[in-house]
C-alpha cells in the first residue's frame, strides 16, 4: 500500500505544496527569520544521560494510549494533558501559555495553524534535532507543511484527505447511492427529505472553518499565495464564490442542517437518524464510531463528491508536533514525537484505541493503520483503501496563510450569523478584510 501511495501518487502529492515554497520562506522572514525559542542546542537543554519528563498538551484521538505505551518503554516519561481542539479551545490556552513562558514543551498543531505559531513566535526551531532520514520517514508534502523558510517548526502525525460518511440503510430506504458529484449530493439531499421531511444529508459546521476551506482546496481554487514580495488574500475570489454559493443554497434550501461540530445537537441528530451523511476526513471514521457506537453496520465511507465526478480532495485537518519555544528539552520532545509518528507501536497504540482512523503521514506505517482499525461498524468495508485513493487526489497549489487564526475566527463570527440572516458569501467577505488588515498591522505587505 505503501509503495503504491509514493509511487503513482507521489508527483501528485509532492505537487500539494511545492507552489508555497516562495510563500513559506515569506513567512518565516515575518518570524523574524531565525528560531522563536530556544532550539535544540540550547544552553538551558540538559545534557546528562538522566531520564526527563516532558509536559504534552494535545487533542487527537487516541493520544492518552499513545503516551502509556511510551511511558512503559521508555526511561524518558512524557506527562500528557488532554486539551480542547480548535481555535476558541486549545490553541488559544497554548498561546496564552507560551505568552505567559508556561507552555508545555509539545503539543499538537494542525498544519493550517502552524505559520500562525511560528509567526507569533510559540514554536522552536527544532531543525537540529530533525535529520533527513527522519525527515524522508514522512509523505513529501506533509514534510512541506512543517518546513517553513528551510527550517522545521514540527513533526506531522498524518494526513486528512476527505471522505463521505454515509447511513447506508437510510440511503437504501430511499432509492439513493452514494453522490459522485457535488450536483448528485444535493439532489440526494432533496430526496432524503422528500422521503423523511426530518432527515437531511449533512451538516454544516457554523463553529468551523475547516470543512468550507477543504472543499475550496478540493476544487482547485486558493486562498493564498504571493506575488513577488507580498501576500496575495483572495478569499472572496471567483473560484471561491462558486464553493461558497453551492453551500448556502444547501443551506437557504434547508437541506443539510446548521450545527456545532460534534456538539451535543449534531450527536444527537445523528443517533436519530436525521443525519444520513457526513463530509468529513479520514480521522471521522474513528470520531464517528465512538459518537454513535449503537450502529454498527449501518454506516459506510465513500470517496467525497467532486464538480466533476473525478477524484479530487482537499485536505480537513491533519495534525503536527511542535516544540514549545519554551521547551529545556527539546530533543526528549523531538523523541517521542518521532516514535509517536514513525514507529508501529505508536501508531498501532493509537489506532488500536478504537477512536482513531487518521491517516499516517509516515506512509509505511498505512498498513499498520489499516490492520489496527475494526472496521465492524463499517460492515467490514476496508475504509483504508477509500482514504489511500483520496490521499492520492489531494489537490496541488494550496497554501496556508500566515495569520489563520485572525482568518478562522472572522469567518467562524460571519457563520455564526446564519440564523440572523447572514450568509457565507458575507462571512467570506469580512474574513477576507479582517485577514487583510492582520497582515498589515504585522508588517507584512499585502498584493493589491
Amino acid at each position: 500500500m505503501s509503495n503504491s501511495l509514493i509511487g503513482r501518487g507521489r508527483a501528485r502529492l509532492a505537487a500539494v505544496f511545492a507552489s508555497s515554497t516562495i510563500a513559506l520562506s515569506m513567512l518565516a522572514a515575518c518570524a523574524g527569520g531565525g528560531s522563536t525559542g530556544a532550539g535544540p542546542t540550547s544552553e538551558a537543554e540538559p545534557t546528562s544521560s538522566e531520564p526527563v519528563t516532558i509536559t504534552f498538551w494535545g487533542w487527537a484521538k487516541g493520544t492518552e494510549d499513545v503516551v502509556k505505551a511510551y511511558n512503559a518503554t521508555h526511561k524518558d516519561q512524557v506527562k500528557f494533558e488532554q486539551i480542547p481542539a480548535g481555535l476558541k479551545g486549545g490553541y488559544t490556552k497554548i498561546a496564552n501559555a507560551a505568552k505567559a513562558g508556561n507552555a508545555p514543551d509539545l503539543f499538537n498543531v494542525e498544519y493550517g495553524a502552524l505559520p500562525d505559531f511560528v509567526t507569533q513566535g510559540h514554536v522552536a526551531d527544532i531543525s537540529s534535532a530533525v535529520n533527513d532520514d527522519l525527515k524522508k520517514k514522512y509523505l513529501p508534502q506533509a514534510n512541506e507543511l512543517t518546513t517553513l523558510g528551510g527550517k522545521t517548526w514540527a513533526l506531522p502525525l498524518d494526513v486528512a484527505p476527505q471522505a463521505l460518511f454515509y447511513r447506508k440503510d437510510i440511503f437504501e430506504k430511499a432509492g439513493i447511492a452514494p453522490p459522485k458529484t457535488w450536483d448528485e449530493y444535493k439532489a440526494a439531499g432533496q430526496k432524503l427529505k422528500q422521503a423523511d421531511p426530518n432527515t437531511r444529508i449533512g451538516t454544516f459546521f457554523p463553529d468551523d472553518a475547516g470543512p468550507l476551506q477543504a472543499n475550496v482546496w478540493q476544487a482547485g481554487n486558493r486562498w493564498f499565495g504571493t506575488e513577488g514580495d507580498a501576500w496575495k488574500v483572495d478569499l472572496n475570489g471567483s473560484g471561491s464564490k462558486k464553493v461558497v454559493d453551492y453551500w448556502q443554497s444547501l443551506i437557504s434550501e434547508d437541506l443539510v442542517r446548521v450545527q456545532p461540530s460534534f456538539s451535543q445537537q449534531w450527536t444527537a441528530s445523528l443517533q436519530k437518524g436525521e443525519t444520513a451523511a457526513y463530509v468529513g476526513a479520514a480521522w471521522g471514521g474513528g470520531v464517528l464510531k465512538g459518537l454513535v457506537p449503537d450502529q454498527v453496520g449501518k454506516w459506510a465511507v465513500a470517496p467525497v463528491p467532486t464538480w466533476d465526478g473525478k477524484p479530487a480532495s482537499g485536505m480537513l485537518g491533519g495534525s503536527t508536533f511542535a516544540v514549545s519555544k519554551n521547551s529545556k528539552n527539546v530533543r526528549a520532545a523531538v523523541k517521542f514525537a518521532e516514535w509517536a509518528t514513525t514507529t508501529p507501536e505508536g501508531i498501532q497504540a493509537r489506532i488500536a484505541s478504537g477512536t482513531s482512523s487518521m491517516f499516517p503521514a509516515s506512509p509505511d506505517l498505512v498498513s499498520t493503520a489499516k490492520s489496527a482499525f475494526k472496521v465492524d461498524f463499517y460492515g467490514g468495508q476496508d475504509i483504508y483503501s477509500v482514504f489511500v485513493d483520496a490521499a492520492k487526489s489531494i489537490q496541488s497549489n494550496w497554501t496556508w496563510g500566515p495569520a489563520m487564526g485572525t482568518t478562522n475566527t472572522s469567518l467562524a463570527d460571519g457563520f455564526g450569523k446564519l440564523a440572523e440572516g447572514g450568509t457565507l458569501g458575507a462571512a467570506v467577505e469580512s474574513a477576507q478584510k479582517a485577514t487583510t488588515a492582520e497582515l498589515e498591522n504585522r508588517g507584512i505587505k499585502v498584493a493589491k
